[in-house]
């Protein structure tokens, strides 16, 4: 990312770009395989509907509906992915609106499946599963689901009703990428370009004061002419998993949200809590070293993400990133590391910076196809740590998606984001054991604080804090304005970061920026999932291969296991604080080692 602005879609390198034609070689393939799936589903009701009444027919059935689970995944992806990439373009918009409703129509089509299956009874279900064990887990949820599930036809209604139920986070998209228009702004006599995806990407970590400040105070007024509409759509969202949680018997918002995730509200909770009360003194002293070091006059929200040492900062091309993904990754052996090393020639991998894409990255697990990874590439090393991140997505979707039925290859969300934290560790580590140098290990270091935790332990935890003050407002049956949200966020920042930042005007808009409040109870999975994933490292590097061996079973697991059940599989007890504990203690210990390794080279 540069100050010069972004290019075209139409004029990115194609070996920058990623290759949708994996899932389908040409649209014309694409609209017959759209027609296939009309028929298919069609045939489907014909033949089972209201004639799920025996094992044989239920097993039979089940076998046709994941392969149109699986096609209907593939359209779907092909559709959505070119919008991720360019949302600009209406081509890409106008498909995929019209792939989604194909797909709402034809799960209103088939939602008789899934109410017949609920519907049935637990001996033909338990008879099911025991014949046929790649489905377990599968009539198993069939099974929970029976105290919840509503009548087919209100079902059918929801499924039906889809597309709608799920505008919020569509309208939050068109408005942060389309809409929203940042012009530019001055630093010290010069002007600069700013969009979101400029701001978050390349100014939030810009080494020069003046221009970061300026860029935070430019970015932060033009949200707030978004504040209005914005606080709407999220309370919109928020109304409808209200809505729906009562509809299916939940007493809270809470309940409901945690529910697919097979979590307790006490495990939620303590996620949350620990963190705010324990990490927040870890830090502090961070974020304070960090400032002394720069030389600033004092370190504002604007400041927050720079680096402790920008003059060091080794840039990395998307041909070296290979030499660093490999060997980060050698830790799990060759079988692991061919496999991820396949994203390169099979470019599973969008790294182009261009107009219309989405900001941030993720990884897309396309069941029977390999994974697609969006990001946008700076030649920085930090790219590294974000395509290391979603490779280790991708590298748990194949293994899952290896070893599992489409039903059942996803893991808990709570755990999702388990694999990715993992490989950012590994990172870290390799870079500090392949060099003597004190800076270098300085720079791991601050890289793991800065990259890894700074981002899933602490930005989306707070993300997390705010969110759940706001669902306890809906929970308790109250609204909310724009200034309420801001009040709320603000006052999460304030705790967290005490004296140690000064939470300046703007900051307070940081719930504006983030997608994952449309997404249920997300943010907080992230700290969850890198609580697992530090304790998982630390075994590895203590006992080596029997953890390692470990770690590929609990990566290839799915959805077999709830998350209190599936984390021991890698050797990590979460039913307790020690897990959090003593993730925060080695982060505390990580950030005095920066501290010494400072006062060793001044």
């Amino acid at each position: 990312m540069t100050e010069k602005g972004l290019q075209e879609r139409s004029l990115v390198p194609e070996a920058l770009t990623w290759d949708v034609s994996a899932i389908y070689s040409s649209r014309a393939e694409f609209d017959a395989a759209v027609e296939e799936i009309k028929a298919a589903v069609e045939k489907f009701a014909e033949k089972f509907e209201g004639k799920l009444s025996t094992a044989e027919t239920i097993k039979e059935a089940i076998k046709e509906y994941e392969a149109i689970l699986q096609v209907e995944m593939w359209l779907n992806y092909y559709a959505y992915l070119p919008v991720s990439a360019d949302i600009s373009d209406p081509k890409n918009m106008e498909l995929y609106r019209w792939i989604g409703n194909l797909i709402a129509e034809w799960s209103g089509t088939l939602s008789f499946f899934h109410s017949e299956l609920v519907e049935s009874e637990a001996e033909i279900l338990d008879q099911v599963a025991n014949e046929e064990p790649e489905y377990a887990v599968f009539i198993q949820k069939i099974k929970d689901e029976k105290a919840i599930h509503l009548d087919s036809a209100v079902e059918k209604a929801l499924a039906q009703l889809d597309p709608v139920l799920s505008a919020p986070q569509s309208i939050f998209e068109q408005i942060r990428s389309s809409d929203m228009d940042f012009g530019t702004f001055t630093a010290e006599g010069k002007e600069y370009p700013l969009s979101f995806v400029l701001y978050e990407e390349y100014y939030m970590y810009h080494p020069d004061t003046a221009v970061r400040r300026a860029a935070f105070d430019k970015f932060s007024t033009v949200l707030g002419q978004y504040q209005n509409v914005m606080a709407e759509t999220y309370y919109t969202q928020l109304q409808k998993e209200k809505t729906i949680a009562t509809m299916r018997g939940f007493d809270s918002i809470f309940d409901y949200l945690l529910y697919n995730q097979q979590v307790e509200r006490e495990m939620y909770d303590r996620q949350i809590d620990v963190i705010m009360k324990d990490l927040a003194p870890v830090m502090q002293k961070y974020i304070t070293h960090v400032k002394e070091e720069n030389g600033l006059d004092k370190m504002t929200y604007a400041d927050i993400k720079i680096d402790l040492d920008h003059e060091f900062a080794p840039t990395v091309s998307v041909e070296e990133s290979k030499n660093l993904v490999q060997k980060a990754l050698s830790t799990l052996g060759t079988d692991y590391v061919d496999m991820i090393m396949r994203a390169y020639p099979e470019r599973w991998v969008d790294f182009a910076q261009n107009k219309g894409k989405r900001s941030g990255a993720f990884c897309a697990t396309v069941y029977g196809k390999h994974p697609y990874i969006l990001m946008s590439w700076t030649d920085q090393l930090t790219d590294v740590y974000t395509l290391l991140h979603e490779l280790g997505h991708a590298g748990q979707g194949v293994l899952s998606g290896a070893n599992n039925s489409i039903l059942s290859a996803r893991m808990s969300l709570y755990m999702i984001e388990v694999p990715s934290t993992f490989n950012e560790l590994l990172l870290t580590d390799s870079l500090k054991e392949s060099s003597t140098d004190p800076r270098m290990e300085r720079f791991a270091l601050t890289r793991m604080i800065s990259k890894t935790y700074f981002h899933n332990y602490i930005t989306h935890l707070l993300e997390a804090a705010y969110q759940r003050e706001v669902y306890k407002l809906i929970d308790a049956g109250q609204g909310f304005d724009a200034g309420k949200l801001s009040e709320l966020k603000r006052a999460v920042l304030e705790e967290f970061w005490g004296e140690a930042v000064e939470i300046n005007d703007g900051a307070e808009l940081t719930w504006m920026r983030q997608i994952h409040y449309y997404m249920g109870l997300y943010s907080y999975t992230y700290s969850a999932g890198l609580t697992i994933a530090t304790q998982a490292f630390l075994r590895v590097k203590e006992e080596g291969q029997y953890a390692v061996d470990d770690w590929l079973k609990f990566l290839a697991l799915g959805g077999q296991l709830k998350p209190a059940e599936a984390t021991k599989v890698a050797g990590v007890d979460i039913t307790t604080t020690k897990a959090l504990d003593d993730t925060i203690r080695y982060l505390n210990e990580s950030v005095d080692r920066i501290i010494a390794l400072t006062n060793e080279m001044n």
